[in-house]
């Protein structure tokens, strides 16, 4: 009878019906907090987590953190500051267009300028001329410039159209990475919560031998060594549960961390461990089809190919440096002194530049971007070799996960026959507890083996549609969900 109870809690149905039980008896309540945010100096708002458990699934995880994380408000900003650089290099191509007006008041010593009243000599006039003059004038105009020919600042604002995408591929790329980021941390958080429910089902399986083993020593059928050997087995698997529950809480607080939460919010994971086969098939068809859509869809690649545009349009740029600027300029407006006669006033010009003598200038600039178009084509090529590199490796880890993966389940399946053979023996009275002892912990450390080769293997499938440039759509797909 005792054998079939110590045995049940080592079945996967009724052990995390245990693990749950004492994991709601042992584990401290969440401390309740006040649904508010906290504001700093400088306008800084932290948000306070909320009271209970928040439901969460992995793609509300993403979801979250897509919308929540700072890397990617960080790239966004990028993103706006490169617009302003572009509709700043825009404007020196559109016309300009200005009003204007004043009134002004002035008063003028002409003695202080030298001209005095005997000097003046005004034919007809007898009078004395007067040596301060005040005049009330009134201005108003329209003037408007407009550049007609300005190679290099054309060929500039093309190169800031080029930076927008940059940033723009530079965010997408910020992207995938919070999505391998938060699916690891999430699969990472549901391993240690596995954990915890094996840690807690051995606790209870242990509770069971320490007390049959106390049994048998009170009906005089047992030694004191099996009591101790049980209760020091049964104080280490605690320290065990103890370490893992510790382990599991500072995943929830990480993953809370990048998901831009408050780190003290409490979370239940909804969803349980996923489990499929993939087919990583590694032949060099299946590669090549890998890389075109490696190719294609790998942000960081299409970022550097956009920074070398921006780079070849600012060569360009700079190679018709040489070349003349031509623009137009004027206003018209209307000039008089107040309650007096107005009269039109405009100016009509237009202007050529000419640059004469900067070719040591010119040429250094148009040096330091041929370096650049340079290196930008050899950091193209060798991210080119190193997604071709991420690809194949990814390729392996799937499939020796895999592996790893079906010989660790089939290592808990003897495991578990060696532990129901050894605790059946020990119960009938033919040994001690010493293989129940031994084989409990060949059994723990199998159950945590096929929890870490399911991490690793649901992992690198994340990695693999990292590399293929896809994960941000189709991390679903690799995982089987």
């Amino acid at each position: 009878m005792w054998a079939a109870t110590a045995l049940s809690f080592c079945g996967i149905a009724s052990g995390q019906q245990a693990a749950q039980q004492l994991a709601q008896a042992t584990l401290p309540a969440a401390p309740s907090a006040t649904a508010r945010p906290l504001k700093l100096t400088g306008g800084v708002t932290i948000d306070v987590e909320q009271p209970g458990a928040t439901s969460l699934t992995l793609d509300d995880a993403i979801a979250i953190a897509l919308k929540s994380n700072t890397d990617i408000k960080l790239r966004m900003q990028q993103e706006q500051f490169v617009y302003g650089e572009q509709l700043t290099a825009l404007n020196t191509l559109l016309p300009s267009i200005k009003a204007s007006a004043y009134v002004r008041a002035q008063e003028i010593d002409l003695a202080a300028m030298g001209f005095k009243p005997g000097s003046i000599k005004i034919p007809n006039f007898s009078g004395n001329f007067p040596s301060i003059v005040k005049v009330n004038t009134a201005n108003a105009q329209l003037s408007a410039s407009a550049t007609l020919f300005n190679a290099p600042a054309f060929f500039l604002y093309r190169a800031t159209e080029k930076a927008r995408e940059a940033t723009n591929w530079a965010t997408l790329s910020s992207r995938g990475g919070v999505v391998l980021q938060i699916g690891g941390l999430y699969l990472q958080a549901l391993a240690d919560e596995a954990m915890v429910r094996n840690a807690q089902a051995l606790v209870k399986q242990d509770e069971l031998v320490y007390e049959h083993a106390k049994a048998s020593k009170e009906a005089g059928v047992g030694i004191n060594l099996d009591v101790l050997r049980a209760q020091v087995e049964l104080q280490s698997e605690r320290q065990k549960l103890v370490q893992a529950q510790n382990a599991a809480a500072k995943d929830k607080i990480q993953l809370n961390r990048e998901m831009g939460q408050p780190a003290g919010q409490e979370l239940h994971l909804v969803d349980a461990v996923p489990f499929s086969d993939f087919d990583a098939d590694s032949s060099d068809q299946a590669i090549q089809a890998a890389l075109v859509t490696a190719y294609e869809k790998r942000k960081d690649l299409r970022q550097l190919e956009a920074q070398l545009d921006v780079a070849h349009e600012t060569s360009v740029a700079l190679r018709y440096e040489r070349l003349p600027v031509l623009g137009f300029g004027g206003y018209y407006g209307v000039l008089g002194e107040l309650g007096g006669l107005y009269h039109g006033d405009f100016v009509a010009q237009g202007q050529l530049s000419i640059p004469v003598f900067q070719e040591a200038q010119l040429r250094g600039q148009k040096e330091v971007a041929a370096a650049q178009e340079i290196g930008l084509g050899r950091q193209i090529d060798g991210r080119k070799a190193q997604i071709e590199a991420d690809i194949r490796s990814s390729l392996l880890d799937v499939q020796s996960t895999a592996a790893v993966l079906k010989v660790a389940q089939s290592n808990v399946d003897l495991a578990q026959e060696a532990l129901t053979d050894a605790t059946l023996r020990f119960t009938a009275g033919v040994d001690d507890n010493l293989p129940v002892v031994k084989a409990q912990t060949t059994l723990e450390g199998a159950q945590a083996q096929v929890i870490q080769a399911a991490f690793n293997y649901n992992y690198a499938k994340l990695l693999l549609a990292r590399n293929t440039g896809i994960i941000e759509t189709q991390y679903r797909t690799y995982l089987g969900r």
